[in-house]
C-alpha cells in the first residue's frame, strides 16, 4: 500500500490533477506555478516521479491520475493512526475531539459512518 504514500508537496500537486483531470501538461505547468509557485522544471520532475510510481499518467501531454484521491486519503489517515495512536481508532478520536464540540449534523454523519463500517 506504500503506492499511495504521498509527501506533502506531492499530495498538493496530485490534488491539482484530481481537481482538473484530464489536464494538458502545459496547463498543469501554469496551474502549478499559480497554485504552488513551482517552476516548469519542478513540475515536470515531480510529474515524472509520480508517473514512475504509478500514481499519475502522462500520455500525449495529457495528465491523469491512476489512483483515486480517496485511496491516498485512506492510506494517510491509517498511517497517522498507526504511527501516533498504536493503531487505535478510539485513541485517535479521543485526541481529535478533546475540547471540541461538533454539530448535531456531524454527530449523525459519524454515527452513520460507524453503522456502515460495522455491517
Amino acid at each position: 500500500m506504500d503506492k499511495y504514500k504521498l509527501f506533502d508537496a506531492e499530495y498538493k500537486f496530485a490534488s491539482l490533477i484530481w481537481e482538473n483531470e484530464p489536464i494538458n501538461s502545459t496547463e498543469l505547468v501554469k496551474l502549478s506555478f499559480d497554485k504552488l509557485g513551482w517552476k516548469k522544471s519542478t513540475t515536470y520532475t515531480v510529474l515524472r516521479k509520480l508517473c514512475e510510481r504509478g500514481i499519475l499518467k502522462n500520455e500525449n501531454a495529457t495528465v491523469t491520475s491512476l489512483i483515486k484521491k480517496e485511496d491516498a486519503q485512506q492510506y494517510e489517515s491509517q498511517a497517522v493512526i498507526e504511527k501516533n495512536f498504536e493503531g487505535s481508532l478510539p485513541q485517535f478520536l479521543t485526541a481529535f475531539f478533546n475540547g471540541k464540540n461538533i454539530t448535531e449534523k456531524e454527530a449523525k454523519q459519524l454515527k452513520q459512518i460507524i453503522e456502515e463500517a460495522t455491517k
